[in-house]
């Protein structure tokens, strides 16, 4: 049987969900990028929501989202082994705090709709 939400917001909550796992790759990434050894991450985004639509309700956005998640190759590692390019993971933030943002509005507006079905206003 299907969850209440994940039926009501459809894909859009998943999505909301695994674009936040997504932005705090990033921003580990960021807050990392003087660490040693440190490997920068990323979240394959298409592939943890196909997996998550495709897995059964419970912990699936975790799952889908481990799955997904990979490390990113530098074009210019830091002799220190440090794959952390600051420039493309602040532009590749900017990008996916847009995404989010653009999925809260769908949640936003689906909430909103249900909202005024339940108050008639």
């Amino acid at each position: 049987m299907a969850e209440p939400t994940s039926s009501f917001l459809g894909i859009h909550g998943t999505a909301l969900a695994l674009r936040e796992q997504r932005l705090q790759l990033l921003s580990a990434n960021l807050a990392n990028a003087d660490t040693p050894q440190y490997k920068a991450q990323d979240l394959d985004f298409n592939r943890a929501l196909q997996a998550a639509m495709q897995a059964g309700p419970g912990d699936r956005i975790a799952q889908a989202g481990s799955l997904a998640q990979y490390e990113r190759a530098s074009s210019q590692p830091s002799l220190d082994g440090n794959t952390v390019d600051g420039d493309r993971e602040k532009a590749a933030f900017g990008q996916a705090a847009l995404e989010y943002r653009a999925s809260l509005s769908f949640v936003e507006s689906k909430v909103r709709s249900m909202l005024t079905a339940i108050t008639g206003q």
